[in-house]
């Protein structure tokens, strides 16, 4: 503790943000009470507001003021920051935006919006960078659709869209098209969002943008309950998922099994057994016991002869705790209230 808390008061006072943020998870665990937590970091905040670049060490520190409940105090070093930043519109644009992003991660929609038209206004009069402009009518809409403000949100995100497909920013625009057809398949347009999909999926595209359209489109099938298509769907993320990075990786698993489960509470028994298998070839490790246990817990629930013993017998062969937590919550009886109305 001595000698990085040594460490730390010279980066302090020499206000090398640099330094602070390589020491900054290690000397931030080493302090036991909030009290003392809390003055470290008001002390971290007045440093950091000078520093040339002082979104990462703004980053961690929001985080630890929301572990505390308390992002607010996060969110106004971001704040403090821009209005720093005014007299030069290049970088009032970036504080801006990293403002409005903090606002949207901890949960603020309303005040992500207002910060973004901010920024939108800007870019705009000012700066008048057409792809910034398209990609702030983007995040406009994101957090319009987080309000419940779908309609809105489709409005922005069409012309953020257009801007895009008349710079040929090929990326963003197919971006743009997955965030409508998401909108389109939350308002029922089942149709309108399977067309743009189907947009996305046949141009030339990034891994990253083909898996999330696979999710949109088990999204849509799934709303149509066309469920084994929407398995199909999944699995074609997955497959990708695999090659490309742990978090998108995970992003794809934690879709499958909120879709099972999803499944699980309509009595969809039938449709999950079928499914599972084509899920657990994809595995060598004990993933596949784990699918194949599902398709098993799955005929139990349907009261199959036979299926909790196969289920039983899987299950003993899942080694993965967090896995086995998942099983664990699933073969727990349905509970149900009979109302007499």
């Amino acid at each position: 503790m001595g000698d990085i808390k040594a460490e730390w008061e010279n980066a302090l006072t020499a206000k090398d943000c640099e330094r602070l943020l390589e020491l900054f998870d290690d000397y931030i665990d080493s302090i036991e009470d909030e009290e003392t937590l809390r003055k470290e970091l008001e002390r971290l905040k007045g440093v950091a507001e000078e520093c040339e670049d002082p979104y990462d060490l703004a980053h961690e520190i929001g985080h630890v003021y929301a572990h505390l409940d308390d992002a607010e105090a996060g969110i106004e070093l971001y704040r403090r920051v821009a209005e720093r930043k005014k007299d030069d519109p290049e970088e009032y644009a970036t504080a801006l935006y990293y403002l409005a992003d903090a606002y949207e991660h901890f949960g603020m929609p309303e005040k992500a919006i207002e910060t973004y038209e901010e920024l939108l206004k800007l870019e705009e009069e000012v700066l008048k960078n057409e792809r910034e402009i398209a990609l702030t009518l983007a995040n406009l809409a994101v957090n319009y659709d987080e309000m419940g403000e779908t309609e809105k949100a489709i409005e922005l995100m069409e012309r953020a869209r257009g801007i895009f497909e008349g710079i040929r920013d090929e990326k963003n625009h197919m971006i743009s098209l997955l965030d409508l057809a998401h909108f389109r398949y939350e308002l029922g347009d089942y149709d309108a969002a399977e067309a743009l999909i189907n947009e996305v999926l046949r141009n030339p595209r990034e891994d990253e943008i083909e898996i999330n359209a696979r999710l949109v489109e088990a999204e849509i099938l799934a709303g149509r309950e066309e469920y084994d298509k929407a398995f199909r769907a999944i699995r074609d993320a997955l497959v990708k998922a695999i090659n490309v990075s742990d978090e998108i990786f995970g992003l794809v698993f934690d879709t499958l099994v909120d879709f099972i489960e999803g499944l699980f509470n309509e009595s969809e028994y039938g449709t999950v057994a079928r499914n599972m298998e084509g899920f657990a070839e994809l595995f060598e490790d004990d993933t596949a016991y784990f699918f194949r246990a599902i398709a098993e817990l799955a005929r139990w629930k349907a009261g199959e002869e036979g299926a909790k013993e196969r289920f039983d017998e899987l299950y003993s062969k899942v080694e993965n705790e967090d896995l086995r937590s998942i099983l664990d919550e699933w073969k727990k009886p349905k509970l149900s209230l009979e109302l007499g109305l």
